[in-house]
């Protein structure tokens, strides 16, 4: 086993199990990758980071799916149109500097913090009413967002999702955590669908992340379902934070 392995693996695993309960695990696996892999292009590492990932969110998808009941026509609509967004993201990134769209995501970043950290109560009760039509039109538009945003900048999908399946469908964060998975599923294959072809993918790498991170999904999904909404909006405001320190950090360093 090469050195590299000895750190990417665990990362990997770590990187499984916050997807799985929470989303954001990209801010520990996407750095972990440019770290070790110095001499990868910034395409080659997303690829490779993708097709880790989207082994964990195919779990955990499964796992969710056998334990609660998820709205399957809303869910898939918007995963549908996340594809069709990240793959325009991606397209563009190639043509426009992700710097440019960093501080709008910051200012976005901060207002949904602020309006989690001052609700206690948001996300903690499920509705459970029933998915209208106008809800399958906010999902179209949420995916197409959301997947642009996905393909374009990547870090902080899954806490994007969440929050947005708990203010506007008003979930509970379990259950929008269940949704995220399925949508972010679709955001990544979309972004596979453009970099396999372009070769942008080091197998001997990804495959065997992708294995560990399957087994990190496995044990993300058992703690959110113990650890219910409480404990999956604690985790959610502390990537909100960290995902927050880390883009305006590089938005400052830009002007710089």
């Amino acid at each position: 086993m090469s050195p590299e392995f000895l750190i990417l693996l665990p990362l990997a695993f770590v990187t499984g199990i916050i997807n799985a309960a929470v989303g954001g695990g990209g801010l520990i696996q996407v750095p972990g990758l440019y770290a070790i892999l110095t001499t990868a292009s910034p395409a080659q590492l997303m690829g490779t980071d993708k097709l880790a990932s989207i082994c964990g969110h195919a779990t955990s998808v499964h796992q969710y799916a056998t334990r609660i009941a998820l709205p399957w026509r809303l869910v898939l609509l918007t995963a549908a149109s996340a594809f069709i967004g990240a793959l325009a993201g991606v397209s563009v990134m190639s043509i426009v500097p992700t710097s440019w769209m960093k501080p709008v995501v910051v200012v976005i970043l901060a207002v949904m913090l602020v309006y989690t950290w001052f609700r206690p109560q948001f996300g903690t009760q499920d509705a459970h009413k029933e998915i209208t039509r106008g809800d399958l039109y906010k999902g179209l538009a949420l995916g197409l967002a959301i997947g642009f945003y996905d393909g374009f900048i990547g870090p902080g999908t899954g806490s994007f999702l969440l929050f947005l399946f708990v203010r506007c469908f008003h979930f509970d964060f379990l259950r929008a955590s269940a949704c995220a998975k399925v949508v972010n599923f679709g955001t990544n294959l979309a972004a596979l669908a453009f970099l396999v072809p372009a070769g942008m993918v080091f197998y001997h790498f990804a495959i065997p992340m992708g294995i560990a991170g399957i087994l990190g999904s496995l044990v993300g999904t058992r703690l959110a379902m113990r650890g219910g909404n409480h404990w999956i909006r604690r985790l959610f405001l502390i990537l909100a934070i960290t995902l927050l320190a880390k883009l305006a950090w590089e938005s400052f360093r830009a002007w710089m």
